[in-house]
């Protein structure tokens, strides 16, 4: 089967190739984290046809005697030569205590490794003091629009984004006919695959009826500011005792298994962050709209997703603008870069130009805004400094 290439993740993970580090490579389950190691097994033997490559894919069966770090280290070592050994370790956290594996490995100077992870855990607490120093992360994320057109090999065009904002970025669509049934029935098996194997099963959840209700819940609600009181509340009116910290759990669950993103407000122009009132986004648009639907009425919430997606896609961290009483959908920065963007369907009604433009206006800095609606908003391209763009515009874009 043909691999496209994933240039900019490729780009990033080069400069540290052959670098005492480990490449540790996450992200939700179905994003292409396979492939791209893949995509650097061929990159690797251009660049050192000496090298040694071994290979460990714990989705394959033919791993399965690998269980402990004790089986790691053995069949590494057993398959390595004396120099020039390349590692790839796909779906790690699958193997119990890998770090201590992988830690040995890397102190014998011999082996460069890269692994992939489907699970935030496998790089938190004790985890990440074991290996403190020793790897740099790669977050891997569903294909962005401009690499949406680029797998399914299509033009720019309206209806192209349409579709993307319907089926979202899986890598694997591009091997699916273009049909609402087929590609809905492929994202909710993957959604099944997440949501049992990732989450049910690693954190032992035994309100599994509760999760799909609180899922579906997020799925409906997405870029809505919301609290786990509010979703409290609204379970004592559909008549359902769940307590603030199951709830607070399953959230922190879904977020781990990368399957959503919470995103907290802050305050433009000063350091604090507010822990009440956050926003939820999916990490792929098409299983949200397999859970829920794909619906006109729910548009807004879905190009406010594309947009949150393509600005972490960029490099983001991304945060809530809250400005004394008023909200900016997305407080942006990277570096020493910072940028605001806010999302709307229409520009059409006079209250809509003077709510959105007016909210971006009021920032009493230089950093770039945008507006970005569903058409295109060219007459002027520019509002008082606020850059207008369409959504189709602004995601077929580097930011």
């Amino acid at each position: 089967m043909e691999i496209l290439a994933r240039n900019s993740y490729l780009e990033k993970i080069k400069p540290f190739i052959d670098k005492p580090l480990i490449k540790v490579l996450t992200g939700q389950r179905r994003t292409g984290k396979s492939y791209i190691l893949l995509q650097l097994i061929d990159y690797v033997k251009i660049i050192n046809p000496n090298a040694t490559i071994i290979s460990v894919n714990k989705e394959d069966f033919a791993f399965d005697f690998i269980k402990t770090y004790t089986d790691l280290y053995n069949y590494v070592t057993e398959k390595s030569a004396p120099s020039d050994n390349y590692v790839f370790i796909d779906e790690i956290q699958e193997i119990t205590e890998f770090e201590k594996a992988i830690r040995s490995l890397l102190h014998e100077g011999r082996f460069d490794i890269f692994c992939t992870g489907s699970n935030a855990d496998m790089l938190s607490g004790d985890l990440a003091t074991v290996l403190s120093g020793r790897y740099i992360e790669f977050s891997i994320h569903s294909l962005s629009y401009f690499e949406f057109l680029d797998f399914h090999n299509i033009e720019n065009t309206d209806a192209a984004l349409l579709r993307f904002l319907k089926h979202g970025g899986l890598p694997f669509l591009r091997l699916l006919p273009d049909d609402d049934k087929t590609v809905f029935e492929y994202l909710k098996n993957v959604y099944n695959t997440i949501f049992f194997k990732d989450i049910v099963s690693r954190f032992n959840i035994r309100n599994v009826a509760f999760l799909t209700d609180l899922t579906k819940y997020l799925a409906d609600n997405c870029g809505s500011i919301f609290s786990a009181n509010a979703i409290e509340k609204y379970l004592k009116a559909q008549k359902i005792k769940v307590s603030y910290e199951v709830i607070m759990n399953y959230l922190n669950y879904l977020e781990r298994a990368f399957f959503v993103h919470r995103v907290k407000r802050a305050e433009i122009g000063g350091k604090k962050i507010f822990e009440i009132g956050e926003k939820v986004y999916f990490e792929d648009i098409g299983i949200r709209n397999a859970l829920v639907g794909f619906s006109q009425g729910d548009i807004h919430k879905i190009m406010e997703n594309a947009v949150y997606n393509h600005l972490i896609f960029n490099g983001y961290q991304i945060h809530i603008g809250v400005n004394k009483s008023m909200e900016i959908d997305f407080t942006a920065s990277r570096n020493a870069e910072k940028i605001y963007v806010q999302v709307t369907y229409l520009l059409n009604e006079q209250s809509t130009l003077e709510r959105e433009f007016g909210n971006l206006i009021k920032i009493e800095d230089n950093y770039p805004k945008y507006l970005v609606a569903m058409d295109a908003y060219t007459t002027p391209n520019t509002y008082n400094g606020v850059i207008t763009k369409s959504l189709r515009a602004f995601l077929s874009e580097a930011v």
